[in-house]
């Protein structure tokens, strides 16, 4: 019990030095030109501003086929003991995936303009 105790007390007083040594040298705060937004440019919007709605349909499509890399791979290593029934099996999972691009694309969400 003392040797947690002894550990606590030097994390709690490390702590305290590294704040303390921080605040004695602390740096001026960062100019608008020194700032890494936009490579130092000046602001025309703030760094947290809203997306256009285009940009999330196109997020999801990009998980959709994230995901189907995550399901391939583990596929590839039983593909070869498991038989046709596994490439069957992904060529149904690629075709609704498929079948979602095609509606996204008719839908007009891969449009940009």
């Amino acid at each position: 019990m003392t040797n947690l105790l002894v550990i606590v007390a030097i994390v709690a007083a490390s702590i305290v030095v590294i704040y303390s040594a921080a605040r004695a040298v602390g740096a001026a705060p960062a100019s608008v030109d020194q700032a890494p937004f936009l490579s130092g440019a000046a602001a025309v919007e703030h760094a947290v501003s809203r997306y256009h709605v285009r940009w999330y349909t196109i997020t999801m499509i990009f998980l959709a086929f994230d995901m189907e890399m995550a399901f391939m791979y583990p596929w590839a290593i039983v593909v070869a003991d498991i038989g046709i029934s596994a490439v069957a099996e992904m060529f149904g999972f690629l075709a609704v995936l498929m079948i979602a691009v095609l509606y996204a694309w008719r839908e007009g969400a891969l449009r940009w303009v």
